[in-house]
């Protein structure tokens, strides 16, 4: 599967890190691209900065001559983790003024799997009709709300979570989390 995993200037970047650790580049073609705010929040959040595997690749925001800027080779799936409300509303609104917004405008046109997992709370009534105009576009918005009966101990712990849930939007089979199990009778 080709994966773009996009990263905004949200607050959230431990998602988008634990989102790369369990994506197995030799299984799947893994790229990645920053917003222009994300190294910012990336330095802050993350001491080590953003870690990639080997055989990721990186692309710049700024150009629009890679192939995901074309519909005649979008990726599989696109994620954008953690997910901006200022980039959620630009992918809304179909603005693509950089390669991020014009790679999530491909994806909707395509009727390919665009996920966005925004971390930000609460939502003004602008975020909901975003959301709203996303979710009829095709996308799904998936909101990184934690669980807690999975008894995390650690931020990762907490944060795989919600990496669970988009490894299972993409069809990537993973073992993060135990599953929801049925009442026994």
């Amino acid at each position: 599967m080709r994966l773009l995993i996009a990263i905004t200037g949200a607050s959230g970047s431990i998602y988008a890190q634990r989102l790369l650790d369990n994506l197995d580049p030799a299984a799947h073609e893994v790229h990645v691209m920053l917003s222009q705010y994300a190294p910012q929040v990336i330095a802050e959040e993350l001491p080590d900065g953003l870690r990639l595997r080997d055989g990721v690749a990186s692309h710049g925001v700024r150009s629009m001559n890679l192939p995901f800027a074309s519909g005649s080779n979008p990726p599989d799936a696109m994620v954008v983790i953690p997910c901006s409300m200022g980039t959620m509303g630009r992918i809304a609104h179909g603005l693509s003024s950089d390669s991020l917004l014009r790679c999530a405008d491909v994806m909707l046109k395509e009727r390919r799997k665009l996920l966005l997992v925004p971390r930000e709370t609460p939502w003004s009534l602008v975020h909901v009709k975003n959301v709203e105009l996303l979710l009829l576009a095709g996308a799904t918005v998936l909101p990184a709300n934690p669980v807690f009966y999975t008894r995390p101990r650690t931020i990762e712990d907490l944060a795989d979570t919600v990496v669970a849930r988009v490894l299972d939007h993409l069809g990537v089979p993973h073992r993060l989390v135990h599953r929801w199990q049925d009442e026994p009778e």
